[in-house]
């Protein structure tokens, strides 16, 4: 049995994640419910998603949809109480240098655009779908593997525009890259990380668990994941949203 909660891990919130998971496993535990003692944090993230055995997974929408929604049970989404957005979704920020004259995405035409994966609904899809809505086409350059990686491309002039979800800009908001870019718009909204288990007779323990553990964190660690809780929402808008083209790398 596994529980992996992937989606912003970093060596600087292992803790808090760590203790996140300690509370909800306690909890489990006194319903008589088994639940591994730790998080997995060496497991790629795709592949904690195809295991059998996940008690607890946390997954972006973009895949959840495309390949998991009839493998994995729906527990709930993340909120983290994101600025100017509902409960329970998030938004992808789009950034350029500071020096940059682009005051919104649309002054950004034939940008060399950073993405952190195909599979990825804040980096790749979002942007995707708001620029078509517009008229517009990104011009995908370069796949970094992660936001921060995105941003640190655009901040060192590897790329011109990219898309960072929000919660992972409020991640970094104080790092050098950071300070180094501006944010020129945003996307639509989109629900946010999933929680999710292969385990469907767990859903409602786990769902009850994870605000519970969450209550009874320290401040500090609060603070650093920044999750609030979790939110219902209906299957049928996850079913709604497109699945983008895979992106067709163009040269710089």
């Amino acid at each position: 049995m596994i529980a992996a909660l992937p989606m912003y891990a970093r060596a600087d919130n292992r803790a808090a994640h760590d203790a996140l998971w300690a509370g909800i496993r306690d909890i489990l535990h006194a319903q008589g419910i088994p639940a591994p003692e730790t998080l997995d944090h060496e497991t790629a993230h795709d592949a904690v998603w195809d295991r059998d055995d996940l008690l607890l997974g946390h997954i972006c929408n973009l895949p959840y949809i495309a390949h998991y929604q009839n493998r994995l049970t729906y527990i709930g989404t993340s909120d983290y109480g994101l600025h100017d957005t509902p409960a329970g979704y998030y938004r992808s920020l789009y950034i350029v240098r500071h020096d940059d004259r682009a005051k919104t995405p649309e002054d950004c035409a034939d940008y060399r655009f950073a993405y952190n994966d195909p599979m990825s609904r804040s980096g790749w899809g979002a942007p995707h779908a708001h620029m078509t809505r517009l008229g517009l086409a990104l011009k995908p350059t370069l796949e970094t593997g992660a936001h921060r990686a995105s941003l640190r491309a655009v901040a060192q002039g590897d790329a011109d525009l990219a898309a960072i979800d929000a919660q992972s800009w409020w991640m970094d908001r104080h790092t050098q890259d950071a300070s180094s870019c501006r944010i020129i718009g945003q996307t639509d909204a989109s629900p946010g990380q999933t929680f999710v288990t292969a385990y469907p007779q767990h859903a409602n323990a786990l769902r009850t668990a994870i605000p519970a553990a969450l209550a009874d964190l320290p401040p500090a660690h609060l603070m650093t994941l920044g999750l609030r809780g979790i939110v219902d929402i209906d299957k049928r808008i996850y079913a709604a949203l497109p699945i983008p083209p895979k992106p067709a790398l163009q040269s710089a």
